[in-house]
């Protein structure tokens, strides 16, 4: 059979309209990339609104306080911090995934981004579909302690303590679903045992009432426990990285004190909506990594127990795919529901 020719019964018939749309098709195309590239050279032109998941005050909001500044600067616009606290994040998600994708309304979310496509049965967004990624901003550890005087000393301690009481011994949480949450259930999964998860309205109150003595663990923020193991409070046990603390030198990981492949940190990324030109994001990217360089915003983190994320964008989207995995599992195979 020759291929040189269309038989005129199969042949395309090209209408009026037909011809018409192939003559200004690659114009159309055309006038896309030029408006896209307009877009891009022109932004920013006006400020920049990052929109936070949680209160003023907490760590999501102290990092986007952090960077806001220094991205201002590189952006030549004022970059505005929002706090649209609730509903585990999905409050300001709902807002960043309506808003116009132009690079001028952003997102900074903490570990909830990953977390609640699983832990929600229906969210009124599809967070793969609804947002980009620009940039995960830094990893904090959290710190497993225990009331000061609590008869363990290692995690081997906790995990035969849990072996002779299954069920029956306490890990306080911000609430369900929370970081400290999900830091214990994957320890219950990775150490096989089984703990009794006690939620509290907040990581503040958790804190109180295992210094307290009224729980005995705690999968704590380091920043926030740190003075209180100076002050002999609270015990600290293990972190939850991969490598010991530089604020915590003489206290192992999980991993190196009996669970082996433990690693959870507390982290934050920064997001647009879905749509926003490659352009914008590459600037946006571009001005977020200048300032977790910037010197003081590195020393700020390390006060605060933690690491700035060494990757770009491409690295942020693995990092993100892999979370979201994980705590997919966690959820499932410990059956955690939102309160």
């Amino acid at each position: 059979m020759r291929l040189s020719a269309i038989s005129p019964a199969i042949a395309p018939v090209f209408t009026p309209a037909a011809r018409l749309i192939r003559l200004i098709a690659p114009s159309i195309f055309l006038s896309f990339f030029v408006a896209g590239t307009a877009i891009a050279q022109e932004f920013p032109s006006k400020p920049i609104t990052i929109v936070v998941t949680y209160p003023a005050g907490g760590g999501a909001d102290l990092m986007a306080r952090m960077v806001a500044p220094k991205m201002s600067a590189t952006l030549k616009q004022p970059v505005i911090v929002e706090n649209r606290p609730g509903a585990s994040g999905q409050i300001a998600a709902s807002m960043v995934a309506k808003a116009a994708p132009d690079g001028y309304t952003l997102m900074l979310d903490a570990s909830s981004y990953a977390v609640n496509p699983s832990l929600f049965a229906k969210l009124p967004y599809d967070t793969d579909k609804a947002f980009t990624p620009i940039g995960v901003t830094a990893l904090f550890p959290n710190v497993l302690v225990s009331t000061a005087g609590y008869p363990v000393k290692s995690v081997a301690d906790v995990i035969a303590l849990a072996k002779k009481q299954p069920g029956a011994i306490g890990y306080a949480s911000s609430g369900n679903g929370s970081a400290q949450h999900l830091a214990g259930a994957l320890f219950e999964l990775q150490a096989k045992v089984d703990m009794l998860h006690v939620p509290y309205k907040g990581g503040g109150p958790a804190l109180i009432d295992v210094i307290g003595g009224q729980v005995p663990f705690f999968f704590a923020n380091v920043a926030s426990s740190l003075q209180h193991i100076k002050g002999g409070k609270l015990q600290a046990l293990a972190v939850t990285s991969s490598k010991r603390s530089a604020i915590l030198p003489d206290v192992p990981t999980i991993a190196e004190a009996g669970v082996p492949g433990y690693q959870v940190y507390e982290w934050n990324v920064i997001v647009a909506p879905a749509g926003t030109p490659a352009p914008v994001l590459t600037k946006l990217a571009a001005a977020l990594r200048v300032a977790l360089d910037a010197p003081d915003v590195r020393e700020r983190i390390a006060g605060l127990g933690g690491e700035v994320f060494s990757g770009g964008t491409p690295e942020s989207v693995k990092f993100l795919h892999e979370q979201t995995a994980i705590w997919s599992k966690v959820v499932k195979d410990r059956g955690i529901k939102p309160e």
